[in-house]
């Protein structure tokens, strides 16, 4: 056996020994077992000696962790960003053990099964590998590097707004901060045959909406002409029928300018001239799937329902949680307006319970967005093109746009359609070639830093 794949075995059962973990958060905050939590911690110093001998570490809000690499200038650092805790999970849903991490396949069809293999102790220890790798070497850094890894990113990203503050009152001001976010990815846009690597410059606001109709109640055997449950579903398809308009933000403008010379006529033209063909394009991408539908419009669905107590009984209330994704140019009150035109009725209730407004946009121009799409190439592939896009989902990072312009959304692994569809769901995977070189990814971002 070879040195390197001596390497690659020993990270490989570094890997699976913390993906055994069960960090598993919860948005009620006492469900949770915190005892992972510290093993993860203690884990993390165990298998990590010689970043621990480098790096100075906190314990930051309880669970989460911050370290600091010192580098030639304190000025201008990079920020590394993951985070420690994942879904629950229902374990009959899973072919294979949620927490046994175990490997299924050979060669370059092998895959590591288990919760958090992507999202996201596949970024968290190829970051670790990375650090410990050049800490080994002796590197120093030409800036600082700072390590933020959240403890409650799944549910209310507590963890990472307190980093944020801390990093505040120092007066850190980072020059770069990557966090999960986008992957390489092939096909996802129409034309386009070669891989790109979907780097998120912006993220999409969240927003949750009740509504919520209410009546007298009583017995289900005289049901009034308009019952609050019928009131409400007829309130759903409304906001159902009614989708936000769909449009071509600047990032989504960029990301097709990036591609147009990868795709053949008249895709060609078409992306390339967005001037002229943006809204039939806006109006094509919601055809082709719920990946690029999110690309060009705001999106709502009901996630959540709730009526009578019993079979027999008449709701009093009957309340629908409605899920909204902001796009980049939308704001909450703009989506609210909306929905409350689309539900056309002052007897059903809307309110807000959670809500923010889409994130600020980074450049995909300059030098930080240079180290990233060099680091992609280098360690990822010549022939990968890297492309800003919105993305579509939230991440811790969205906390740390208050004290850096250039906050950046990249997961450094080349996915499937069906591994990312895994996210959040059962048999969540991550084919071990391509964890491996997601380490080099992190390794030659931190050595150009």
């Amino acid at each position: 056996m070879s040195d390197l794949d001596a390497s690659h075995d020993e990270a490989l059962a570094r890997f699976r020994e913390l993906l055994r973990i069960p960090t598993v958060s919860h948005a009620d905050e006492s469900l949770i077992d915190w005892q992972p939590f510290s093993d993860f911690h203690a884990a993390v110093e165990r298998l990590y000696p010689r970043l621990h001998a480098t790096l100075a570490r906190e314990v930051v809000d309880g669970h989460s962790l911050l370290y600091r690499w010192p580098g030639a200038s304190a000025s201008d650092p990079l920020v590394v960003m993951a985070h420690l805790d994942v879904v629950p999970v229902v374990e009959e849903e899973w072919e294979h053990a949620p927490f046994a991490a175990e490997i299924v396949g050979e060669g370059e069809d092998a895959a590591i099964h288990a919760r958090g293999a992507i999202d996201d102790k596949g970024s968290l220890v190829a970051i670790l590998e990375a650090v410990e790798q050049l800490a080994g070497e002796g590197f120093v850094p030409a800036h600082d590097v700072y390590l933020s890894f959240g403890h409650n990113e799944e549910t209310a990203g507590g963890g990472a707004q307190a980093i944020v503050a801390l990093l505040r009152e120092r007066g850190v001001e980072p020059g770069l901060v990557i966090d999960e976010g986008g992957a390489v990815v092939d096909g996802v846009l129409p034309g386009v045959s070669v891989p790109t690597a979907m780097v998120g410059v912006a993220e999409r606001g969240v927003m949750t909406l009740h509504l919520t109709a209410r009546e007298a109640g009583g017995h289900a055997s005289t049901p009034p002409a308009m019952p609050a449950t019928a009131r409400l579903a007829r309130a759903i398809g409304r906001v159902h029928r009614h989708p936000f308009p769909t449009r071509i933000a600047p990032p989504v403008r960029a990301m097709f300018a990036t591609v147009a010379p990868h795709a053949p006529q008249p895709l060609r033209w078409l992306f390339g001239s967005l001037g002229v063909t943006g809204r039939l394009v806006a109006a094509a991408l919601p055809k082709l799937g719920p990946e690029t539908n999110a690309m060009v419009r705001t999106t709502a669905v009901v996630t959540e329902l709730s009526g009578a107590p019993g079979e027999n009984v008449l709701a009093t209330t009957a309340r629908a949680s409605v899920n909204i994704r902001l796009l980049t140019g939308d704001t909450v009150a703009s989506a609210t307006a909306h929905v409350r035109r689309a539900v056309a009725d002052p007897q059903v209730e809307i309110e807000v319970r959670h809500a923010s407004d889409p994130s600020p946009v980074s450049p995909w121009r300059g030098e930080p967005w240079r180290r990233i799409a060099g680091a992609v190439r280098s360690a990822l592939g010549e022939d990968i093109v890297t492309t800003p896009y919105i993305q579509l989902g939230a991440s811790d990072s969205r906390w740390f746009t208050d004290i850096s312009p250039h906050v950046y959304r990249f997961t450094p692994f080349h996915l499937t359609r069906a591994e990312r569809d895994a996210l959040h769901s059962h048999n969540e995977r991550i084919r071990v070639a391509v964890w491996l070189r997601g380490i080099g990814f992190y390794r030659d971002l931190i050595a150009a830093s």
